[in-house]
């Protein structure tokens, strides 16, 4: 008898924005790793989740939708993309179930044809908000889509996130294009991003919910510290966040911080229960809000708010 084989090794989730990659990667790691917001472009970052199996280890990198950018930072979060799935193995496309096949999905998939080295599948999202007849009719049309740009899926799978639909499924088809390798990461570990990025995400979360269309692009959140507060006794540990929510203008300000302080208020107590929940200790979270000017087009201000 043979020893089972072990596989280890990187997915990367593409598609275009709102196709729903980050609702993909938390519910295949299990938890909550990456933030998801019905606002597209919510994902800045290539955020790792870990998938731990007897048989594996996935590392699965959701992405950035890619899009038409109209400015500087949506060109940088393009190219963020491109340079992730030029390193991983396999490459997963998602395609929202709800929407036809349109011109940005064909060309990502002409795009993604030229990979000739590296498994390609496409992961049909959101199949809960259809039936199934218009499902077998989007799944055809993503067959068909990818064979006029000369793109040879590995696999079209159907899957609902939601519903933890064929989710398992998914799984197993990812970790079939990996090479075998030991694990890479320790047993129980979700993800390897920094603790400053991942409270930095969930305020953004947190402040893009409710507000208007204009201005979840003009969001950027920036943790200036995170220290122990001194003065505590080993038993009672408490520890300070400052924050620094960014927007483009003076006008966007007013919008966050709400009437007396109410919206930044509820910001910071809808995002301080999941920061303890990661940090494992109490904190005292300190908001503050400032303006940046069109800071999405200046490359030395992007610099500074790490993009």
């Amino acid at each position: 008898m043979s020893e089972p084989v072990f596989r280890s090794g990187f997915a990367c989730f593409v598609g275009r924005p709102n196709a729903g990659k980050s609702t993909l990667t938390n519910a295949l790691v299990g938890e909550k790793v990456a933030i998801t917001s019905s606002k597209p472009q919510t994902t800045r970052h290539a955020i790792r989740g870990l998938v731990h199996r007897p048989d594996a280890q996935l590392v699965l990198i959701d992405t950035p939708g890619l899009h038409r950018p109209r400015n500087t930072l949506g060109a940088r979060l393009n190219d963020l993309v491109r340079t992730t799935w030029a390193e991983v193995d396999t490459v997963a496309m998602c395609l929202p179930a709800d929407q036809k096949v349109g011109p940005g999905d064909k060309f990502l998939m002409k795009e993604l044809a030229a990979l000739r080295s590296k498994p390609v599948l496409g992961v049909v999202t959101k199949t809960d908000l259809v039936g199934p007849d218009q499902l077998g009719e989007y799944l055809m049309s993503v067959q068909v889509a990818g064979e006029q740009v000369g793109l040879e899926w590995r696999e079209i799978v159907p899957v609902s996130a939601v519903k933890n639909q064929q989710v398992d499924l998914l799984a197993d088809l990812l970790v079939a294009t990996l090479p075998e390798g030991p694990t890479m990461y320790p047993e129980g570990q979700l993800t390897d991003e920094p603790e400053e990025i991942l409270v930095a995400e969930i305020i953004r979360e947190a402040a893009l919910e409710g507000v208007r269309d204009e201005l979840p692009h003009s969001l950027a959140v920036v943790v200036d510290e995170m220290v122990p507060r001194e003065d505590r006794p080993a038993d009672r540990p408490l520890i300070d966040v400052r924050v620094n929510v960014f927007v483009e203008r003076d006008s966007q300000k007013g919008i966050i911080i709400g009437k007396k302080g109410s919206r930044l208020k509820e910001i910071g107590q809808s995002s301080r229960v999941q920061i303890e929940k990661i940090l494992g200790t109490p904190v005292y979270l300190d908001l503050h809000v400032k303006v940046a000017k069109d800071w999405q087009r200046d490359p030395k201000q992007l610099r500074k708010l790490g993009f």
